[in-house]
């Protein structure tokens, strides 16, 4: 377990290198770089889904597309959805708006809470209850404060749950299926970089870029590798806990690049983030009583033995 932990903490901390990488890889803008992201990550991720085996998954997806056509349009639709997520990340920090699109990060579980009891039924526990309500209150606060959550941040919290209830739709393995979205977000990603005025000469003008851009693709690809594998490590619940260390560094990247919470916002935040404690210690207590029950499994089958 210690080393799916590892792993998922790991790949938060890459993912936050990734946000704060961006304004170093200037003059590009954030459409010029979410291209080069796409591109550079590209390469690697076919790597490692040849050496994790999930490659030959991809003719199988190809049969199911040419059984049923529509299904090329939710393929379709969910790289634009990741798209639009990936050009967000590079875009904010570069525009001073990491901070409204963290706080996207911060209020996506609790987004998801909400669809898995709309929308699957899923039961929320007193604990999922209590943080829903507070970071509810939370929200309402700052609709009040300032007339609405920004748009950033509600293009992270309720974007990314329509493309993961997508995802979820089209029952295809991980990393094959971000293996699609990222090939079908290539002729996109390839335009952002030749457009007018294209980056290829910028390269030759900032040698900085041709060493800056290749370790883009490296950290994302092995951020999404550690991603992955604490995926497959670690029990589902306390990967899930793990996954709010990214939202907290990306704060921390935001406060980096010199923006600041304005006074009037700190109810909001604290309430999120107390939502999030909420929903932390509510993980960990589930975590511990399911681990109870095994052991008490386990020593009742090794009495009766």
């Amino acid at each position: 377990m210690l080393k799916g932990i590892v792993a998922s903490v790991l790949a938060s901390v890459l993912f936050g290198a990734i946000y704060y990488l961006s304004p170093w890889l200037q003059p590009l803008d954030g459409e010029q770089i979410f291209g080069w992201r796409v591109l550079v990550t590209l390469p690697f991720t076919s790597l490692l889904l040849l050496a994790s085996g999930e490659g030959r998954l991809l003719r199988a997806v190809w049969q199911r597309v040419k059984a049923e056509p529509r299904l090329g349009w939710l393929l379709l639709a969910s790289a634009a959805m990741l798209g639009v997520q990936l050009w967000l990340f590079m875009w904010a920090p570069l525009h001073g708006r990491a901070l409204p699109v963290s706080l996207g990060y911060f209020l996506l579980p609790l987004v998801m809470v909400l669809v898995g009891r709309v929308v699957y039924g899923e039961r929320l526990s007193p604990g999922q209850a209590l943080a829903t309500l507070l970071a509810t209150v939370g929200v309402a606060y700052e609709v009040w404060r300032a007339g609405g959550l920004s748009w950033e941040t509600w293009l992270v919290a309720v974007g990314y749950t329509l493309y993961f209830t997508l995802r979820r739709r089209l029952a295809i393995a991980s990393l094959a299926g971000h293996w699609l979205d990222m090939a079908l977000l290539a002729p996109v990603a390839l335009w952002f970089t030749l457009r007018a005025p294209s980056t290829w000469p910028q390269l030759a003008e900032h040698p900085a870029l041709w060493a800056l851009l290749p370790l883009l693709g490296v950290v994302s690809a092995v951020a999404l590798t550690l991603y992955m594998a604490a995926s497959r490590w670690l029990p589902l619940g306390l990967f899930g806990l793990l996954s709010y260390v990214e939202p907290v560094l990306l704060v921390l990247v935001a406060w980096l690049l010199g923006e600041s919470l304005q006074p009037g916002q700190w109810p909001t935040y604290a309430l999120v983030f107390a939502a999030i404690a909420v929903l932390v210690a509510d993980g960990a207590s589930q975590l511990l009583r399911q681990r109870r029950r095994a052991a008490d499994r386990i020593s009742t089958k090794g009495g009766q033995e």
